[in-house]
C-alpha cells in the first residue's frame, strides 16, 4: 500500500533532472530525440512538455535582456542599412543604362555569333558524315574483298577478311541498316565457306576411297621388293658365312647401296583435307569437323570390309586386303600430318576393329580351303599387307596369330596333295633303273638332288642305280619344303628351320613311307620290280640329308652349322624300318620263287639204291635262280640289302630240304639219297662261296657267309654220311661238328635213314658190309641215345 508515494517521488525527483539534462542537451546542439522516446514510452510526456515550456521562458527571458543590451546597436545598424539602399538605386539606374548600351552594340554581333555556330554544327556533320562514309566504304572494300575470295575459293583470306569486318568495323558502322545488313551475311557466308570446303572434302573421301586400293598396292608391291632385298642379302650373308671357315670374306659381305633404290613416295593428296580441317578451326566449329571426318571415315571402313559375294575370296583378297592398307596409310598421313584432326587412340581403336574383323574373315577362308596353293597365295599376300602396315606404326600380331593357328590346316593339305603325288608317282613308276642320255638329265635328276656318288662327270648314257620315281618324289619333297618355308616365314618364328624339319618329318613318315609301304605290301611288284624299290628307299634315305641342307638353307642357317647340327630326321630311321620291311617283302618273294622249285624234291628217289653222279634236277632249276637273283641284286641293291636276300634265300633252301625230310611224305631213305644230297650241298656251297667273293661281300667282314647258311643241312648230311654217327653224343664233338642240329629233329630224321638191302652180288664184297654193318650198329646206337635223350 505504501508502493505508490514511493514511485511519486521517484518521479518529482527525475522530473527535475530531466529539466537539467534538456537545458544541457538544447545547450550543447545534441538530439532530443531519445529523451522525447524516452518520455512517451513511459508515460510521462507532461512532464516533458513542462520541461520545455520552462526551458522556452528562460530563453525569451535570456533574449530580452540581450535586446535591451545592444538596443543602440540595432538602431545604428537600421540608419546605415537604409543608406544602403538608396546606394543601390543610383547602382541599379546606371546598370539599366549601361544594359541598354550593351544591347545596342551586341546586335549585330549576336547575328554573327549565330551564323558561326550554324556554321560549326554544319562542319560538325559534314566531319561525321566523312568518317560514316569512310567507314562504310572501308567496309564495302572489305565486304567486295570477301566476295573475290570466296569467288576465288580463298576461303582462309576470306575468313580473315569477315573477321576484321565483324571484330573491326561492325560495331563501328553508324548507318544501322548496313550495319543490320552486314551483321547478317556474315554468319550466312561463314555458312558458305563451310559447305563449299565440305563439299570439296566430300569430294575428296569419295576419291581418296577409289585411290585407297592403288595406295595399297603401291605399298604392298614396295614390302614385296623390301623383302626380296632382304632375302637376297640374307643369301649373301649366307654364302659368305660358308665361303671360309676361318673367316668371313669383307667382299662378300660389303653390300651394293649405289644400287640401292629408295621407295617412292606415294602419291596421294591430302590438301582437302588440311584445308577443310583449317577453315573449320577458323569458323570455330573444329571439333565438328573432327567428329565428321571420324564417322565418315568408319563408313567407308565399313563399306571395304565388306568382302565381295560375286567372286571368290581367291580372286578378290589382293584387292580386299589393298584397299584395307590403302586405308590405314591415307589415315596415318593425316594422323601425322592434320595438326590433331585424328588422335592416336582413334586410329588405334579404327585398326584395332578392322585386324578383328580382317583376322575373322581369314579364319572362316582358311576353314574352308581345300588347296594349299591357293592356301599361300592369300597367306603370302596377308604377310605383305602385315609389312607395309607395320611401316607405319600399325600392330599386327593378330594377323601373325592367325596365319599361327592356319600353320597345322595349310601343312595338312599339303601333306594330301604331296601324298597324291607321290602316290601317283609310285604308282606309274615301272621301277627300272633310270637311263639317262643327256648332261642335262644328269644335272636335273642327279646333282640337283645330291644322288651322285662323286663330282665328275659318268659317260653317258647313264645308267642310274634309282628308277625315275626317285628324282619324282625328290622334286616333291623338295616343293613341300620350300613351300613350307614360304609359309612359316611370316614373321612370327625366330627359327623356322626347326618347324620346317618337323613337317619334313612327317611328309617322310606320314606320306613318302606310308606310300612305299603300301607298294610293299601290295604284292603287286615282280621280285625285279621290288628289287629297284629297295634301291629307291635307300636311296631316299640319303636323300634326307639334302633335304636337312635344302631346309637349312632357306631358313638362313649357313651349311657349315647344318651339317654340324646333331638333330636329324626322325624320318630316317623310318625309312630304314621300311628298307627293312622291303628287304623281308625281297626275301620273301625269293622263298616263293624257291619254293617253286623245292617243289622237285618230291620227285627224288629217296630209297634209291644207286649211288648218284649227278646233282638232283631241283638244285640245278634252283642255281639257275639264284644266279638271277644275285645277278640282278648286284645291280641294284646295296651290298647289305644284297646279302640279306641271298642269304635268305639259301637258308630257306636249306630249311626246305630239312624241312622234306622232317615231313611225312619222305617215310624212308638211304644212303644213296643223303649222298644226293651231298652233291647238290656241294654245287650249292660252291656257288655260295664264288658269289660272296665277287660280290665284295668278304670286303664287309659279315661273320656269317653264304655258305654257313647251309650249316644245318650240311652238318646233317655229314653226321648221315659219317660212319660213327653215335659221336653226335660226344659233347666235343658235337659242338665242334654238329652244334646246329636239334635233338628233336635228328631224332625225327635218323629214325627214317634206313641202309640199303643187300645186292645181288653183295656178298662178294665183304669189306664194303663191314662198314655198312658198323655205321648200321652206330646209327642205332645214336636212334637209341636219341630216344632215350627225348
Amino acid at each position: 500500500m505504501s508502493a505508490p508515494p514511493k514511485k511519486r517521488t521517484i518521479v518529482e525527483s527525475g522530473d527535475g533532472g530531466l529539466g537539467l539534462g534538456l537545458a544541457a542537451f538544447i545547450t550543447n546542439g545534441e538530439d532530443l530525440g531519445p529523451i522525447i522516446r524516452h518520455s512517451f514510452e513511459s508515460g510521462k510526456p507532461e512532464a516533458l512538455m513542462h520541461n520545455l515550456r520552462s526551458i522556452v521562458k528562460k530563453k525569451e527571458v535570456e533574449i530580452e535582456e540581450l535586446c535591451r543590451l545592444h538596443y543602440e546597436d540595432f538602431i545604428v545598424a537600421v540608419d546605415e542599412l537604409r543608406g544602403v539602399l538608396v546606394d543601390a538605386e543610383e547602382l541599379k539606374g546606371m546598370l539599366s543604362g549601361e544594359n541598354s548600351h550593351l544591347q545596342e552594340a551586341s546586335t549585330a554581333l549576336l547575328f554573327k555569333l549565330d551564323e558561326l555556330l550554324e556554321i560549326c554544327s554544319v562542319k560538325k556533320n559534314v566531319g561525321e558524315a566523312i568518317t560514316t562514309l569512310k567507314i562504310c566504304i572501308k567496309v564495302f572494300s572489305l565486304c567486295m574483298t570477301c566476295n573475290n575470295y570466296i569467288a576465288e575459293a580463298k576461303f582462309h583470306p576470306a575468313l580473315k577478311t569477315l573477321d576484321l569486318i565483324q571484330k573491326g568495323y561492325l560495331n563501328s558502322i553508324p548507318l544501322k541498316l548496313l550495319k543490320k545488313v552486314v551483321a547478317r551475311q556474315i554468319p550466312l557466308i561463314k555458312l558458305h565457306i563451310e559447305k563449299k570446303v565440305c563439299s570439296e572434302f566430300n569430294d575428296w573421301l569419295v576419291h581418296i576411297r577409289r585411290m585407297a586400293k592403288q595406295i595399297g598396292q603401291v605399298s604392298i608391291n614396295q614390302a614385296s621388293l623390301a623383302c626380296q632385298k632382304d632375302e637376297e642379302m640374307r643369301a649373301r650373308q649366307r654364302e659368305a658365312e660358308g665361303h671360309s671357315h676361318a673367316g668371313p670374306d669383307e667382299h662378300l659381305y660389303s653390300l651394293n647401296l649405289e644400287n640401292k633404290e629408295e621407295e617412292s613416295a606415294l602419291d596421294f593428296d591430302v590438301t582437302p583435307v588440311y584445308r577443310a580441317h583449317h577453315m573449320h578451326i577458323c569458323l570455330g566449329i573444329g571439333e565438328k569437323f573432327r567428329d565428321y571426318y571420324y564417322k565418315n571415315r568408319l563408313m567407308q571402313l565399313n563399306l571395304d570390309m565388306q568382302i565381295s559375294t560375286s567372286q571368290p575370296f581367291l580372286e578378290s583378297h589382293q584387292l580386299y586386303l589393298s584397299q584395307v592398307a590403302g586405308f590405314f596409310i591415307v589415315e596415318e598421313r593425316v594422323l601425322r600430318t592434320a595438326d590433331g584432326l585424328l588422335s592416336e587412340s582413334q586410329v588405334e581403336t579404327t585398326w584395332e576393329t578392322a585386324i578383328a574383323k580382317i583376322t575373322s574373315i581369314l579364319e572362316e577362308q582358311f576353314s574352308r580351303m581345300r588347296t594349299a596353293s591357293h592356301f599361300l597365295l592369300i597367306k603370302d599376300y596377308v604377310t605383305l599387307l602385315g609389312a607395309a602396315v607395320n611401316k607405319y606404326g600399325y600392330q599386327i600380331t593378330q594377323l601373325i596369330e592367325v596365319l599361327e593357328k592356319s600353320r597345322d590346316k595349310y601343312h595338312q593339305l599339303l601333306l594330301l596333295e604331296c601324298r597324291k603325288q607321290i602316290d601317283d608317282v609310285l604308282t606309274n613308276d615301272s621301277y627300272e633303273q633310270m637311263v639317262i642320255k643327256k648332261e642335262y638329265e644328269y644335272n636335273m635328276n642327279v646333282t640337283a638332288f645330291h644322288l651322285e656318288y662323286d663330282d665328275a662327270i659318268p659317260d653317258f648314257p647313264y645308267v642310274a642305280p634309282f628308277s625315275s620315281s626317285v628324282p619324282e618324289v625328290c622334286r616333291i619333297v623338295r616343293s613341300f619344303i620350300e613351300d613350307s618355308v614360304s609359309y612359316l616365314s611370316y614373321g612370327g618364328l625366330m627359327n623356322i628351320y626347326d618347324v620346317v624339319k618337323v613337317y619334313l618329318d612327317r611328309l617322310l613318315i606320314e606320306v613318302l613311307n606310308d606310300s612305299l609301304l603300301n607298294m610293299i605290301y601290295a604284292r603287286s611288284l615282280a621280285m625285279s620290280q621290288m628289287m629297284q624299290l629297295a634301291g629307291n628307299i635307300s636311296v631316299l634315305d640319303q636323300a634326307c640329308d639334302m633335304y636337312l641342307l635344302h631346309s637349312a638353307h632357306l631358313c638362313g642357317i649357313p651349311k657349315r652349322v647344318a651339317e654340324r647340327s646333331h638333330s636329324g630326321l626322325t624320318a630316317r630311321a623310318v625309312l630304314k624300318a621300311s628298307q627293312n620291311a622291303v628287304y623281308n617283302s625281297l626275301i620273301n618273294l625269293a622263298n616263293f620263287k624257291v619254293d617253286e622249285f623245292m617243289v622237285l624234291l618230291e620227285n627224288v628217289n629217296w630209297i634209291t639204291e644207286d649211288a648218284p653222279d649227278d646233282a638232283n634236277d631241283y638244285m640245278n632249276e634252283v642255281l639257275i635262280y639264284l644266279e638271277t637273283l644275285v645277278s640282278t641284286a648286284q645291280s641294284i641293291l646295296p651290298l647289305e640289302a644284297l646279302y640279306k636276300v641271298v642269304s635268305g634265300a639259301i637258308s630257306h633252301i636249306s630249311d626246305s630240304i630239312m624241312t622234306t625230310l622232317l615231313n611225312d611224305g619222305v617215310k624212308r631213305f638211304t644212303v644213296n639219297a643223303i649222298l644226293g644230297l651231298d652233291i647238290d650241298l656241294k654245287m650249292l656251297e660252291a656257288f655260295a662261296d664264288e658269289k660272296f667273293d665277287s660280290t665284295g661281300l668278304l670286303d664287309l667282314g659279315k661273320e656269317t657267309t653264304f655258305r654257313d647258311c647251309l650249316v644245318e643241312i650240311r652238318q646233317l648230311v655229314n653226321l648221315l654220311l659219317s660212319s660213327q654217327p653215335e659221336n653226335f653224343m660226344n659233347p666235343v664233338i658235337r659242338q665242334r661238328n654238329y652244334g646246329s642240329l636239334d635233338y628233336k629233329k635228328l631224332a625225327i630224321i635218323c629214325d627214317k635213314y634206313k641202309d640199303s638191302a643187300d645186292s645181288l652180288f653183295g656178298s662178294l664184297s665183304n669189306r664194303t658190309n663191314v662198314k655198312q654193318n658198323a655205321r648200321k650198329k652206330s646209327m642205332d646206337v645214336l636212334k637209341r641215345r636219341l630216344k632215350d635223350f627225348s
